[in-house]
């Protein structure tokens, strides 16, 4: 009588490509989360631009830069002269889901984006980014 080997992979086979897809896993998943942070700092560098074409077009009508970003969407300033609004929608979020930060004095302007933690400094995905 002859014994049929039963067709099949050991558990030390499954053993190893497990280790080696772990591997695999651990070398690929940070440059994939990098990728998503790069990605949302390359958005909010794309945000401030259009920010600044809209608010330059507003003290272009106006002849001073809005207190408050929502000058660009309603007239606040009370002249005739605004043209707006000035962005389609509303005033967007960062893309961590925090507002920017503006400041004006009327000659000039700041406009930032605090990063993922919302707050003030930081490195890397922490880091102020603005104009």
């Amino acid at each position: 009588m002859t014994m049929k080997r039963a067709a099949g992979f050991t558990i030390i086979e499954l053993l190893i490509v497990m280790a080696i897809l772990g591997m695999l896993a651990v070398m690929v998943a940070p440059n994939l989360f990098n990728q998503a942070d790069g990605a949302r700092r390359d958005a909010a560098l794309s945000q401030i631009s259009s920010l600044g074409s809209a608010l330059d077009a507003y003290r272009l009508d106006v002849g001073q830069y809005p207190d408050e970003l929502e000058g660009l969407i309603t007239n606040r300033s009370g002249r005739s002269t605004w043209n707006g609004p000035y962005l389609r929608g509303d005033v967007p979020l960062d893309p961590w889901g925090n507002a920017y930060v503006y400041e004006s004095t009327g000659r000039d302007y700041t406009l930032i984006s605090y990063g993922a933690d919302g707050r003030s400094g930081g490195e890397g995905n922490d880091e102020d980014i603005g104009s």
